[in-house]
């Protein structure tokens, strides 16, 4: 593929990095998290068609742990199979932080977070899964635990209208009770950054979080932890399938702004209804 040809040659910018094997290796662990750790109840996945490819697009809770995000990656390879080609989109830092890690996700399908290795799996025919809101939704305060958070980041958008493939939403209910972020002090931290004080282990985060969490118990900063064993819920949304695509589509902003609003909005109604059916039940 030419555009693959042109990308850089470093771990999650290639495709043939994913190794079905490995993913095999790790769905025993999945297993027991799924059935036992956090007993997950899913539904919804009779919108993913059984062939072809889509653009899943999340947002997740928990943390750098994330279990939502793990345990529907899960349930996809346990539907689908682990030769149906997925990819992930992982964020560049999770390389400077914690390089092993970063090589264990890309050999089970994760890509450096960037437009041009996505549209690169998308034009092989593989099905992409996209956090948009990345650490911000992954970290954002409990008080903000049933809303959907983009930070405004609508390349997702752009992708999907150039590349014409349709939008399946994922959602959850039940991380944010895995630890409990209190605030994010990302902003105030970045003015002391800008006044010359240097960040701790010289790594600029984009969160900068205080959370309740096992082991550290009060911690500070965005620190590995271990989930708590809360039940999670995960549901797959019905399709979004814009009016436009192409080219022209992708490049009006007025248009990929009311996109972003439609999917953001489809996305907070399901999440209202599946917190409301948890809650109720």
């Amino acid at each position: 593929m030419l555009l693959e040809h042109h990308l850089p040659t470093q771990s999650g910018w290639s495709l043939d990095q994913r190794d079905p094997q490995v993913i095999r290796s790790l769905m025993s662990v999945w297993q027991w998290l799924y059935d036992h750790y956090f007993r997950v109840e899913t539904s919804g996945w009779q919108h993913i068609p059984p062939q072809g490819q889509v653009l899943l697009i999340g947002s997740h809770n928990g943390g750098l742990a994330a279990p939502d995000m793990f345990m529907m990656m899960h349930d996809w390879f346990r539907r689908f199979g682990v030769d149906r080609p997925a990819y992930g989109l992982m964020h560049p830092r999770v390389w400077e932080v914690a390089p092993p890690l970063a090589d264990l996700a890309v050999k089970a399908g994760a890509l450096v977070a960037h437009p041009k290795i996505a549209i690169a799996a998308l034009r092989q025919g593989a099905s992409l899964l996209i956090y948009p809101g990345g650490a911000e939704d992954a970290f954002r305060p409990y008080a903000l635990r049933h809303k959907i958070h983009f930070a405004g980041r609508k390349a997702f958008i752009r992708i999907a209208l150039r590349e014409k493939v349709t939008i399946v939403p994922v959602i959850s209910y039940g991380a944010h009770d895995t630890l409990i972020v209190l605030a994010d002090l990302y902003k105030q931290l970045q003015q002391l950054h800008e006044w010359g004080m240097p960040w701790l282990f010289g790594i600029d985060p984009v969160v900068f979080p205080i959370y309740l969490g096992f082991p550290w118990g009060l911690a500070i900063g965005p620190l590995p932890h271990i989930p708590l064993p809360v039940k999670l819920y995960t549901h797959v949304c019905q399709p979004i399938v814009f009016e436009r695509y192409g080219n022209q589509a992708a490049t009006d902003r007025g248009y990929v702004d009311h996109c972003y609003t439609l999917v953001c909005r489809q996305m907070q109604q399901e999440l209202d209804e599946l917190v409301d059916r948890v809650q109720h039940t």
